[in-house]
């Protein structure tokens, strides 16, 4: 049943690639194919290179609970997506509909959404963790009263 599942996710993404890449290469807009390979394997090797190792530091000794680790991680891939309309927020060359919204606005507060849900988890998470270790301190304490 999983192999069954996996295939079917893999045959799913990797048609999902293909529509995505037909349409990349069909697009009107793009007049040289090679720049947008030249991108594609820009943000790999910046992704694999210096993204990753530097999220893995960032959590190996920064970010004790996984909570948080978890939270860098969303941190950063959101800030990823969103830094490049945020530093360009006042550089829209007389058209305002160039960029609309209030990038930088929108992105705090993506993070501090994203921040008060984790905050909620860990505290979720300690509270599970102390009703289940008083529930087994309780249950030691039962089976010590009966012998």
């Amino acid at each position: 049943m999983i192999r069954w599942l996996r295939l079917t996710l893999l045959a799913g993404g990797l048609a999902l690639i293909g529509y995505g890449l037909s349409g990349l290469l069909a697009d009107a807009y793009i007049t040289d194919p090679l720049d947008v390979l030249g991108w594609a394997v820009g943000g790999l090797v910046l992704h694999d290179g210096l993204w990753v190792p530097l999220l893995c530091l960032v959590g190996a000794y920064l970010a004790r609970g996984p909570v948080l680790r978890g939270w860098l991680i969303v941190a950063a891939a959101v800030t990823a997506v969103g830094l490049p309309a945020v530093l360009r927020a006042d550089d829209d060359h007389g058209n305002p509909s160039v960029l609309p919204l209030p990038y930088l606005r929108n992105w705090l507060l993506v993070l501090a959404a994203t921040a008060a849900l984790a905050v909620l988890f860990a505290v979720v998470r300690r509270w599970r963790g102390r009703r289940a270790s008083r529930q087994a301190g309780q249950r030691a304490s039962r089976r010590a009263g009966r012998t």
